[in-house]
């Protein structure tokens, strides 16, 4: 059985080692510090980092998404390349900066008030 966490080799192009960066509270909830690092088959979509966080975090789960129609909680945003994915299905292929692990993406706390 092979080891879920274990490195995959750099020839293996069907999975990526994707960037996260959480917003603080949801950092402090997995009791992880600065980026993470989830692996994901490829082509990298926003549902399959998701998937992955939630699995190796479980903690997390709810959190980002809703439990049951899995969409995204209203004050969270996601972002890549500078560009806001927020509203994009969860499905869309990202950027390849992304998915080459050149950036990450970015989940954000969004500010509300007045």
């Amino acid at each position: 059985m092979t080891d879920p966490d274990a490195p995959r080799k750099e020839t293996d192009s069907s999975y990526s080692q994707i960037r996260v960066l959480l917003p603080q509270h949801l950092r402090t909830l997995a009791q992880v510090q600065g980026e993470l690092l989830v692996e994901v088959a490829a082509p990298a979509t926003v549902r399959s980092i998701l998937d992955a966080l939630e699995a190796r975090y479980p903690v997390l789960r709810g959190t980002i998404r809703d439990h049951v129609t899995l969409e995204r909680r209203p004050f969270l945003r996601f972002f890549a390349c500078e560009e806001d994915l927020s509203h994009d299905s969860p499905d869309t292929h990202l950027p390849d900066a992304v998915a080459s692990g050149k950036e990450p993406l970015l989940i954000i706390g969004a500010i509300a008030g007045g």
